[in-house]
């Protein structure tokens, strides 16, 4: 198994309102499913397992873009809307914040009874990765969160949170395991006798020496093995400047959904109907289920697809969040009547996004943009943890030029 990556966060409390809670796990659950479907299990793994791309996953979710809150929140909400359905998913989520991260051992345990994976080497695997990183990297944050996914085939990834009491910051750590077979190359939807045997082989030689490895690190100097996987730093600042986001990626997706009409494209006719704003969001959660690793590395743009509950970059439009989240759900429920057409065309909205992104040279305030969008919150039922968006004074909103 490997190390994959840290991401150094500004501490942030608070509560994710119970408004936001519900959608969160609604939308996660949705995007998953689409991965599952169209990637396999072991890409939702690789995909929790990339620092950057978790960022992006909580922002386009409407949490704050920035900040350690997108750990625990995401996960929790992942953990609240799969585990229910993990048997018909094949993914399963053990662990969480606080005096939750310690019923991760007995979680595993049965979900390896109910899956007949090998329960004390999940274990191991558990806890060896929390030690790594609670204790062997002398780097001073001390774990409050853990939290292991797994799928039934046996691969699985680690997302586990410390907190650093001097300069107040949390920093987050990504593990992934990979097995020999590619499930992404060849997904299965359940356990074959071929892949239940590599699972159970988890004691062989060669697994072993995998863990002796997670052993050596603990003798190799901290900071040179930190510059050995990806690392994500972010800003202490709220808002969502221009430098925090790759301008022609988010001015393209801003050009696409509201200069053009989806009729324009052939291949959107499905989306026809879908207005400019939720047409904006739609493109963001598709780049975040189809995009490729190197899109991710301007965690902030993605929160243009649904604001942000402390209202940067604008407050969370709601009405917005629900045509997002039931436009994927009716593509997913179509899928399983063997009806691709409306996520082929979610797909497709991204592949237009990319291919017109190369021809695009921005040329528009990002300030305008966010304006606009406070400005006609309230007509997309904007909300934030301190209340419900209200119309502007003297107007009925506004429709700035951006380009």
């Amino acid at each position: 198994m490997k190390r994959s990556g840290t991401a150094d966060l500004p501490l942030h409390y608070g509560q994710v309102p119970p408004w936001l809670y519900e959608r969160m796990s609604r939308l996660g659950l949705a995007i998953v499913e689409v991965i599952l479907a169209d990637y396999g299990k072991d890409e939702v793994l690789r995909r929790l397992a990339d620092p950057f791309w978790f960022q992006s996953f909580g922002a386009v979710m409407g949490m704050d873009w920035h900040s350690s809150g997108i750990t625990t929140s995401v996960m929790g909400a992942l953990k609240r809307a799969i585990n229910p359905n993990s048997k018909s998913l094949g993914i399963y989520i053990a662990g969480g914040k606080g005096k939750f991260s310690k019923d991760a051992p007995n979680e595993l345990l049965k979900i390896a009874d109910s899956t007949g994976l090998n329960g004390d080497e999940l274990v191991r695997c558990s806890k060896l990765s929390a030690k790594v990183d609670n204790t062997a990297i002398q780097d001073g944050y001390q774990l409050y969160l853990h939290n292991f996914i797994l799928s039934d085939q046996g691969n699985w990834a680690v997302v586990q949170q410390g907190m650093h009491d001097s300069d107040g910051t949390a920093r987050r750590y990504h593990w992934l395991s990979e097995n020999v077979t590619s499930f992404v190359n060849e997904p299965h939807t359940g356990i074959s006798g071929v892949n239940r045997g590599n699972i159970l082989n988890l004691t062989s030689s060669e697994a072993e020496q995998n863990r002796n490895g997670i052993i050596d690190i603990t003798k190799t100097d901290s900071e040179k093995w930190m510059q050995d996987f990806q690392r994500l730093i972010l800003p202490a600042h709220h808002e969502v400047l221009a430098s925090d986001v790759d301008m022609k990626k988010l001015g393209n997706i801003l050009w696409l959904a509201r200069e053009n009409e989806p009729e324009n494209f052939e291949d959107l006719l499905m989306l026809k109907g879908v207005g400019p704003r939720t047409m904006q969001s739609l493109a963001l959660v598709s780049e975040v289920i189809h995009g490729a690793p190197s899109r991710f590395t301007d965690p902030a743009r993605f929160s243009f697809a649904h604001g942000g509950k402390d209202g940067h970059p604008f407050p969370v439009p709601t009405k917005t969040y629900d045509e997002t989240i039931s436009i994927l759900r009716t593509g997913i429920e179509k899928a399983k009547l063997g009806n691709q057409d409306k996520n082929q065309a979610i797909k497709k909205l991204h592949e237009i996004a990319v291919k017109t992104e190369e021809q695009f040279t921005p040329d528009f305030n990002l300030e305008k943009v966010i304006e606009e969008e406070r400005q006609n919150s309230w007509r997309f039922g904007g909300k934030t943890v301190f209340g419900d968006a209200k119309p502007p004074k003297g107007n009925d909103g506004i429709q700035l030029s951006l380009f």
